[in-house]
């Protein structure tokens, strides 16, 4: 019983508040009023994504380090196109970093990251969800 309850523990509160900074991470446009709503998140979604170099980089394995690295040029990549380009694309990264959250999270890919997957995950399907309602509500994003 108590293995549950420290699994819960460490899954629970993670994604409690990462439902919390989700909120404020689609808001944060709001903030930098000057930028186009999608320069705002293009800059988010690779902030997001280059955290993950960081903890791969602390996990110390090359190969780790190069796959890490990879995927959060993808993640750039898509970024900066949906800053000229579809807003779709922000809700396509947003939504592929959480279940690349989702499946560090299952696998542990790299080590020293418990918390980390399901709290990034949270935020990344809150902010994509966000995207999608206000682009089929008619939101300008550029």
């Amino acid at each position: 019983m108590a293995l549950v309850q420290q699994k819960q523990v460490l899954v629970g509160r993670p994604v409690a508040w990462g439902l919390v900074v989700g909120v404020m991470n689609a808001a944060a446009p709001l903030a930098f009023w000057w930028l186009d709503v999608a320069t705002v998140h293009a800059l988010a979604i690779s902030l997001i994504a280059a955290v993950y170099i960081g903890f791969a980089v602390a996990d110390g394995r090359p190969k780790v380090i190069a796959l890490e690295s990879a995927v959060t040029f993808g993640f750039v990549l898509i970024a900066v196109t949906a800053v000229t380009g579809s807003a779709w694309l922000l809700v396509v990264g947003y939504f592929g970093h959480g279940c690349k959250d989702l499946w560090q999270h299952r696998t542990q890919f790299v080590s020293g990251t418990r918390w980390w997957p399901p709290f990034c995950a949270a935020i990344d399907f809150v902010v994509a969800g966000s995207i999608a309602v206000l682009i089929l509500t008619g939101v300008q994003f550029h």
